[in-house]
């Protein structure tokens, strides 16, 4: 197990140095959401219900809306500057008779480890808490939040068990809880007889969640039996790295086909200037020697077409002329 928190038990003067860790974990089959014909997965993107722009998870900070319907928008900042007072301390407040503490109120359970050098202390308050059978009513700031919650012991272990606050618990507001029932002795006898009949010790690993069970077995099934589908790789979302990254690859793979094709088709051409149009064009980008060959491609159709364009651009004509006093330069 990882510890998700770290801090310190503080009872008198006593301080004991824990580590926190989940004590329960729910065991389910994760179930995606997927397009029925092809098994593609449905994607959910955050959208601003103003400007019907998607945003970006570094722009989303937590609003309180007022009852006008004004929207108070708080920053992390703002978050950060608030006290929490028992940010790396759990704070014992009192310590109360087991019994008194409703289980309606109890949430998550974790459990507490303590330092190496904390051995003493912590079999001290763990054996403390268990002769006199009570529970260490403390105050604890998990995940930026302060909560109430209760220590108590588990076999060898001082578990930390949240609870919630007065007002989260709901009353059973039931009318029909009011009417005058009248329940007779027989019936009374009854019931408490049927209850006997069925009296046992918990024992948890007797139960097991059929329903998982039975959709491991159906997925299994499907698995065995082929009957799968293979989606196509989903696009990367828009603003991620990885749409870069395919883009840009695709933009390369794009550049090297278009340069092969262009390579082949003058390899086609066996690379014979006077024969194809582009012979004069090449030989001009080619460096060293290719250079030095340009001269040489005086063949009729060249000067033919030198003589053309020269009479309907006369500035190539010049650009030309300038080519060839610098050609000797270089060879030189």
């Amino acid at each position: 197990m990882r510890a998700i928190w770290k801090g310190a038990v503080a009872f008198g003067l006593v301080n004991v140095p824990v580590k926190l860790y989940a004590a329960t974990g729910e065991h389910s089959v994760s179930l995606h959401q997927v397009h029925r014909e092809d098994g593609g997965r449905i994607r959910y993107r955050k959208v601003c219900s103003v400007d019907g722009e998607e945003v970006r998870p570094d722009d989303i900070v937590k609003g309180y809306e007022t009852d006008d319907g004004q929207m108070v928008v708080l920053t992390d900042e703002d978050l950060d500057e608030l006290p929490l007072t028992t940010e790396r301390e759990i704070a014992v407040e009192e310590f109360v008779p087991a019994d008194q503490v409703d289980p309606i109120m109890l949430a998550k359970t974790y459990y507490l480890e303590p330092d190496k050098t904390a051995a003493k202390p912590y079999a001290l308050l763990r054996e403390a808490l268990r002769q006199t059978d009570r529970m260490a009513v403390v105050k604890v700031a998990l995940r930026q939040r302060e909560s109430m919650a209760v220590l108590r012991v588990r076999d060898d272990v001082i578990c930390l068990q949240t609870l919630l606050w007065p007002d989260e618990v709901r009353e059973a507001d039931f009318p029909v809880l009011d009417a005058d029932v009248k329940l007779r002795p027989q019936e009374l006898t009854m019931a408490s007889s049927l209850v006997e009949s069925l009296a046992a010790d918990f024992d948890p690993s007797e139960f097991e969640d059929s329903y998982r069970v039975a959709l491991e077995q159906l997925i299994e099934a499907k698995v065995s039996s082929g009957t799968t589908v293979a989606p196509e790789k989903a696009e990367e979302e828009e603003g991620s790295g990885g749409a870069e990254v395919v883009d840009l690859l695709s933009a390369l793979q794009r550049s090297v086909e278009k340069a092969r094709g262009t390579r082949g088709g003058a390899a086609s051409s066996g690379g014979k200037g006077p024969a194809s149009g582009g012979g004069a064009s090449t030989s001009t980008t080619t460096k060293g020697g290719a250079a030095k060959k340009s001269p040489a491609t005086k063949s009729p159709a060249t000067k033919a077409a030198a003589a053309k364009s020269g009479s309907e651009k006369p500035s190539t004509t010049k650009t030309t002329t300038r080519a060839k006093k610098t050609t000797p330069r270089k060879a030189s």
